[in-house]
């Protein structure tokens, strides 16, 4: 029987070990049936097969973000968006401009903003937000997801004053006559505010999911790994998946922290619902971001020698995690951006997995951003997985010598020292605390420069991988740190056709011109998902 679809005239990137390079491939139903030459292929053509020339464009296979947050990216979108502010005037700015668009009372939301990227970089307080917009109840979530800017009015909805103890894993900023400051830093301290904010409607998520999912198409994902995830939201997954209105492959990391854990656990791993979801992983976190100094460290910070951030979970809390994980069949998927943090998640898994051996659990810890040289030879020796963010880091380089220290800097976002020590690095953006184009991070990895090519040779370039391997952390080893390399991954006979045209040849042009690629057609299982007709 003749394909549906054979794509000619390429220049294919397979991200397969075994045939790196291909000019062609062709398509049956929703999987590659060939991958190869031009003259194989145009012999596989039928009367009923589609015919795709591509004059020598680019193919990839599907880009897979390994660490994103997809309902927060699609809130996102429907917010404030903070990212680009330059000072926190112009941030109350553009919450005032929004005020005047909605009646008082109404609550304003807003997310991306970075007092590292401010004229002045310490932490805002309420006052300015308060008198600028008095009648309106304003939270405002820091770029990183770790902290939250409120006004007055939101304090006062929450029922927050002077008295309010801080919450276990979480803290209040307070002035010294501790009144709050309108900053809460971590998820149980935030909660105490978002509790009283109203939850979308059903169809207000389902709108915010699907722009969510439309915005990763454009920029050529065909999969994402979910951090963080409650039962409520993944029921919207699945009816959107059954309706054939979920056009991307989700690896969802249920959290530990929803209500109906202990329900999902028992359920046990869901895998390949229709084609999209694959529910098989439990998220921690262990500590919180570097940005807002929550990232729990060995030692104090180097800019602020009064903290050592703070650290969300025990050794042996997440040692009890990492046993009822192996028990269900789970992978454990740990946040961890200090090496506080992440010698404490690595010395929990090395003593679940010595109380509980598991020839192939893949556990993971989320970001690894920042370790110690003594604790780098260990994730291939306990076969954990460091899941980890180009964009993380030329995001943070301008600000994180001051932060932590040169020496500790050295240390950080450590790509070239953890491949060569045995391990895979499945790459991705955070979404949205980062832009969701994957060829972003791609590009941190090979370069470690920003678009401007800053700095000269790269930060701490000695840390830079290879393209192939950019291309495969883009690829092949988020699909193995899935569990999925048998369906996804690579341009491979026999899994999903799921692959990107893209308008000039990552693997070859100028490390600057990366920034600058565009992406021409994302194809999922054999359709194309972008660009889509009106």
């Amino acid at each position: 029987m003749a394909p549906d679809l054979v794509v000619l005239n390429a220049r294919i990137y397979t991200a397969d070990p075994g045939r790196p390079r291909a000019e062609a491939l062709a398509v049956a139903g929703a999987r590659l049936v060939f991958v190869g030459s031009r003259l194989e292929a145009e012999a596989l053509v039928g009367p009923g097969t589609n015919v795709w020339d591509l004059g020598g464009a680019t193919v990839i296979p599907g880009m897979v973000d390994a660490h994103a947050h997809l309902v927060s990216l699609g809130t996102a979108l429907r917010t404030v968006d903070l990212v680009a502010t330059r000072s926190y005037d112009e941030a109350i700015a553009q919450v005032v401009e929004r005020a005047r668009s909605v009646p008082p009372g109404t609550w304003i939301e807003g997310r991306g903003w970075d007092q590292n990227d401010w004229s002045v970089t310490a932490m805002p307080t309420l006052e300015p937000l308060s008198q600028a917009v008095p009648n309106h109840p304003v939270y405002l979530t820091r770029v990183d997801g770790h902290a939250a800017l409120v006004n007055a009015m939101a304090l006062q909805r929450a029922g927050i004053t002077r008295d309010t103890p801080d919450p276990a894993g979480g803290s209040i900023f307070r002035n010294p006559d501790g009144s709050p400051t309108g900053v809460l830093l971590e998820d149980n301290a935030m909660e105490l505010v978002r509790r009283v904010i109203p939850p979308p409607t059903p169809r207000e998520l389902e709108q915010r999911i699907l722009l969510a999912i439309r915005t990763a198409n454009e920029n050529g994902l065909t999969g994402i790994h979910d951090a963080g995830v409650g039962a409520g939201t993944i029921a919207v997954y699945r009816s959107l998946a059954q309706a054939g209105r979920y056009s991307l492959r989700n690896y969802v990391m249920i959290s530990a922290s929803d209500s109906a854990f202990t329900r999902l656990l028992r359920q046990g791993p869901q895998l390949g619902l229709y084609d999209r979801l694959w529910i098989r992983s439990i998220k921690v976190s262990a500590d919180g971001a570097l940005g807002s100094r929550g990232a729990f460290l060995l030692a104090p910070y180097s800019d602020d020698p009064a903290t050592r951030g703070l650290l969300l979970a025990s050794r042996d809390s997440l040692k009890q995690v990492a046993a009822i994980a192996l028990a269900h069949g789970f992978q454990l998927n740990v946040h961890a951006i200090g090496d506080g943090a992440n010698r404490a998640v690595l010395d929990a898994f090395e003593d679940a997995l010595r109380e509980h051996p598991a020839a192939d659990h893949r556990f993971r810890i989320e970001h690894a951003q920042i370790l110690s040289p003594d604790d780098i030879p260990r994730f291939a020796r306990l076969g954990v997985i460091p899941a980890m963010q180009g964009s993380h880091q030329t995001s943070d380089m301008y600000w994180a010598v001051d932060r932590l220290g040169y020496a500790r800097a050295v240390g950080a976002y450590a790509w070239r020292s953890l491949l060569d020590s045995g391990v895979i690095i499945p790459n991705g953006s955070d979404f949205p605390v980062e832009f969701v184009n994957p060829l972003i991070s791609f590009a941190a990895f090979v370069s470690r420069q920003d678009r401007d090519g800053w700095p000269p040779g790269g930060w701490f370039a000695a840390q830079r991988t290879s393209r192939e391997e950019a291309l495969y952390s883009m690829t092949l080893w988020p699909a193995m740190a899935a569990f999925m390399e048998k369906d996804t991954g690579s341009l491979t006979p026999g899994k999903f056709a799921d692959f990107v045209v893209l308008d000039r040849d990552i693997m070859e042009v100028p490390a600057d011109q990366i920034y600058q690629t565009g992406v021409l057609r994302t194809v999922l299982g054999g359709s194309t998902v972008f660009p889509v007709a009106d």
